[in-house]
C-alpha cells in the first residue's frame, strides 16, 4: 500500500493561528490608544524662561587714523 501523504494542515493551522493573533494584538493596541484629547483649558503649563548672564560691555572701538592727503603732483601743461 502506498503512505498516506501530510497534507501540512498542521502547518497550515498554525500560519493562520498565528495570523489570527496577530490580527487581535493589533487590534487591542489601536483600539486601546484611542483616548479622548485633553480639554486645553484644563491644561496648566508653566515656562519660567532663564535670564541672560550679565556679561561685561565691550570696549568702544578706536578711532580709525586719518588717511593723508594726496601730495599735489605738477600743474598741468598747457
Amino acid at each position: 500500500m502506498a503512505q498516506r501523504a501530510d497534507g501540512g494542515s498542521t502547518l497550515v493551522a498554525v500560519i493562520v493561528g498565528a495570523l489570527v493573533i496577530a490580527v487581535a494584538g493589533i487590534g487591542w493596541m489601536v483600539w486601546s490608544g484611542r483616548t479622548p484629547a485633553p480639554d486645553p483649558a484644563d491644561m496648566a503649563i508653566t515656562l519660567k524662561i532663564p535670564e541672560p548672564p550679565n556679561l561685561p560691555r565691550p570696549s568702544p572701538m578706536p578711532e580709525p587714523r586719518p588717511e593723508p592727503l594726496p601730495v599735489p603732483g605738477p600743474p598741468p601743461l598747457r
